[in-house]
């Protein structure tokens, strides 16, 4: 019995997370779940898998859990950055899944790092903010990092499993691999003229074509800026140079990714578009475990194809590879610009096309010397929250 704590539980990972430990009763034991500021929700998975802790990001929402829950279960509830880290680190917990979306899960998922648990890893922004300080806790604490992303899971099995032992560490050259091949469906827009790129309204942005998601999520993929941080995100778990990592749109979402080796063989996972698929990989890893997902009918496919990402359609993407490899402070100020202009796109402040023009703005406008701590890092983020602000200010007017 593996004892679970699930960081961004009722996010769409978060439930399908639990979805798939519902299946194995015997196997895994929810030790805690955390939320934000969805109440209700909380409480229906509170209820429904007792937690032992159960954790809110104010005590205004963690008040308002523990009187809709009352004394129907023996949760305790507490709320708060400090709660997080302590269910993420606490002795008892044997897995942390890290599904908190944006800067908020950084701490909490490095509490847990440092305390050297299994860490089944689908918050980019862990990476994507502290690359190489976040691999070097795992070196130092013994932490497993195994990738839930679709895409990361699909390089992770594709990989020899001496490589899956050596995540962050690895040289893809030793394994005689060659490059790594992203794939990304495009989004919604991907065949819409240019020109009404502009016109899109954040309805159109969210109804992605292969993928449920959040809206935050499914904007991201829109402008393709999900898959740089993606990206991004296999520079540092699979310690990939600039020319070992490749991205190629696959409009069908068959494919997950790819591993390219030296031979000329290509190693391709595929499978539904599911999250539960690469979930119940990471959860029972090495084993395999019943997903609750159906497995590929090949007879109903009717083709797979793929094609380079446009710069002109994603601009979003070309801002995140040249940040990959501009340092750290420049992914760190990326991912912050991005949620703000996401933000106020979802509430229609600005056009689609602007979320990269803010992302530009704020990289143009910060000049930052290596990060090479959390609290430097932290400091990054800020600065490029209120540089993008200043710019929707500036656009309001």
């Amino acid at each position: 019995m593996r004892r679970i704590t699930v960081l961004g539980a009722t996010g769409s990972i978060g439930q399908n997370t639990l979805d798939v430990v519902s299946r194995h009763p015997d196997d895994f034991q929810v030790f805690a779940l955390t939320a934000h500021s969805q109440i209700s929700a909380m409480a229906e998975l509170c209820l429904k898998h007792n937690p032992q802790y159960a954790v809110m990001g104010s005590q205004n929402a963690a008040a308002e859990l523990k009187s809709l829950l009352g004394q129907q279960t023996s949760t305790q509830v507490i709320y708060g950055e400090q709660a997080l880290a302590e269910v993420s680190s606490d002795g008892e917990v044997d897995v942390v899944m890290a599904a908190i979306v944006g800067a908020a899960g950084l701490s909490p998922t490095l509490a847990a790092i440092d305390a050297g648990k299994d860490v089944l890893l689908a918050n980019k922004e862990a990476l994507v903010m502290s690359g190489q300080l976040f691999i070097d806790h795992a070196q130092r604490s013994g932490a497993k990092i195994i990738p839930v992303d679709s895409e990361h899971n699909a390089i992770f099995q594709c990989l020899p499993q001496a490589a899956q032992q050596q995540v962050g560490t690895m040289e893809l050259t030793e394994h005689g691999i060659q490059y790594l091949l992203l794939t990304g469906s495009g989004g919604p827009f991907r065949d819409l003229p240019l020109d009404e790129l502009s016109q899109q309204t954040p309805g159109a942005a969210c109804n992605h074509p292969n993928w449920s998601m959040g809206r935050k999520i499914s904007v991201d993929s829109a402008t393709m800026l999900n898959k740089g941080l993606e990206y991004i995100e296999a520079r540092w778990l699979f310690n990939c140079s600039r020319d070992q990592l490749k991205v190629v749109i696959h409009p069908q979402s068959v494919i997950h990714s790819m591993v390219q080796y030296t031979d000329g063989s290509v190693l391709a996972q595929m499978g539904e578009p599911d999250m539960r698929t690469p979930i119940a990989h990471s959860l029972g890893y090495p084993e395999r475990l019943e997903s609750g997902v159906a497995g590929l009918d090949f007879t109903q496919i009717a083709e797979l194809t793929f094609k380079q990402p446009e710069a002109q359609r994603y601009p979003c993407l070309q801002l995140a590879i040249e940040a990959c490899w501009e340092g750290q402070w420049a992914t760190t100020a990326l991912n912050a610009a991005n949620e703000v202009a996401v933000a106020a796109f979802l509430q229609e402040q600005v056009g689609f096309t602007d979320i990269a023009k803010v992302c530009d703005s704020v990289l143009q406008s910060i000049q930052a010397d290596e990060a090479d701590s959390l609290q430097t890092l932290l400091a990054i983020d800020k600065q490029a929250r209120l540089a993008a602000n200043k710019w929707l200010q500036e656009y309001a007017q």
